[in-house]
């Protein structure tokens, strides 16, 4: 039987910090630099948004959408707000990071953040349909699946993944019509060599935040930051930034 992914806490000192993980993913996407910042005596944790984590793509089309991780997210800092934290921090990796942006922009109380490879102000150029195939194909196959049920699903999820990216995309342009309200000090990291959104993302979140606290950095890497070649120097300039806006 496989063991299926977890949300995660690691309770430490008073300065907290939440981490979204990424769109047909789980809270594992976070874990490496959760346990940098746990080393650094920060409280962190990575929530599951609904659907993920269930072992069936299918879950999530059917049981979420952008209202729902919404109210996740909100979940998530209500969390740390009752094991009385200092000061929350949100961040987030690709839709993590929309939710994270999102999050800034409702609750001033939040002390900073940011988004790592998150198409908040992009164009259509991505692959992100292509991407959530294969992550369920790959998922399906490690379950063992017969090839029939295999395809099955598989079919289905073509027919339908584009509806909730739809869904995913009208949020998000709701969250960059908005960015201008974000006043706290701001982390934007994006991979040069990004395969699934395009790679001036970042740069052009950036721009978008220019007179806002917007701190920019680009890796020679792909989109899964947190887990890939550049995620040494992310947390390493990730670190220097909550050192940086925390004083």
């Amino acid at each position: 039987m496989i063991a299926r992914p977890e949300p995660f806490y690691f309770k430490h000192g008073p300065q907290g910090i939440i981490l979204l993980h990424a769109f047909a993913s789980n809270p594992n996407d976070v874990r490496l630099l959760a346990r940098q910042l746990e080393r650094l005596n920060y409280s962190v944790y990575a929530p599951m948004l609904t659907g993920h984590g269930t072992g069936d793509f299918t879950d999530i089309l059917v049981n979420a959408n952008p209202q729902i991780w919404q109210a996740d997210v909100q979940k998530a800092i209500e969390f740390m707000r009752a094991e009385q934290m200092e000061s929350i921090s949100i961040f987030g990796i690709s839709l993590g990071g929309i939710f994270a942006t999102w999050a800034l922009e409702e609750d001033p109380q939040l002390l900073m953040g940011g988004a790592f490879g998150s198409p908040i102000v992009s164009d259509n150029n991505f692959n992100v349909h292509g991407t959530f195939m294969q992550m369920a194909k790959a998922d399906y196959q490690r379950q063992k699946m017969s090839q029939s049920m295999m395809t099955e699903k598989l079919a289905w999820l073509d027919d339908h993944v584009d509806d909730q990216l739809a869904a995913i995309a009208s949020f998000t342009h709701e969250v960059a019509a908005k960015l201008a309200t974000v006043k706290q000090p701001y982390f934007i990291a994006q991979g040069t060599r990004d395969e699934i959104i395009n790679p001036n993302s970042g740069k052009r979140l950036a721009e978008a935040l220019i007179g806002h606290n917007a701190q920019f950095h680009e890796y020679d890497a792909g989109h899964m930051l947190t887990v890939n070649d550049a995620h040494h120097q992310l947390e390493e300039d990730l670190i220097s930034f909550l050192k940086e806006n925390n004083k």
